[in-house]
């Protein structure tokens, strides 16, 4: 039995958005306030592929951000990527410079508000990366990052289990 032809097709954003939330974005937030401290909040990215990493965090972003427009970051600390992502239907810009801490990441809106996260490396283990993320996200918070980053102790696995559980970000 012949079959007919075989046609590509583009995958729908609903299954696309489905796709996404199968993985648990690792990300906390400090609460709308007036800004204290480094950071804006913590993000715990699986990999350093920004073109993997992005789509899911700039959708969750554009909640208190509107939609993104521009996201800076530090050249050496990801792999290469292409100067414009496609998200949330428009172009977001993607912009690397040395001089950026290798540990942070701006994501910026159309009006020009942004939110500076920490990035806890990917390898980090479990609880040290919970610890960091909760501490980073702390109202007041204003830990250099450095401090931020030190080695933190070590959770329990539940500690971590009930983070993953609870959605693995949040944004008050």
């Amino acid at each position: 039995m012949m079959s007919g032809p075989r046609t590509r097709l583009a995958t729908p954003l609903a299954t696309l958005a489905t796709e996404l939330s199968r993985h648990t974005l690792r990300l906390r937030l400090k609460p709308k306030a007036p800004a204290t401290g480094h950071v804006d909040g913590a993000w715990w990215p699986r990999s350093r592929d920004l073109s993997v990493e992005l789509p899911e965090l700039l959708v969750v972003l554009a909640v208190r951000l509107g939609h993104v427009v521009r996201v800076t970051y530090n050249l050496d600390a990801w792999h290469p990527t292409a100067r414009h992502l496609i998200a949330q239907g428009g172009v977001v810009r993607l912009e690397g410079f040395r001089s950026q801490p290798a540990d942070i990441v701006t994501v910026i809106g159309t009006d020009r508000q942004r939110l500076t996260l920490l990035v806890v490396p990917p390898n980090t283990s479990p609880a040290n990366a919970h610890h960091t993320m909760m501490t980073a996200s702390s109202r007041g918070n204003r830990d250099s990052l450095e401090g931020l980053l030190a080695a933190a102790p070590t959770g329990s696995a539940a500690d971590t289990q009930r983070w993953e559980a609870d959605g693995g970000w949040t944004s008050t």
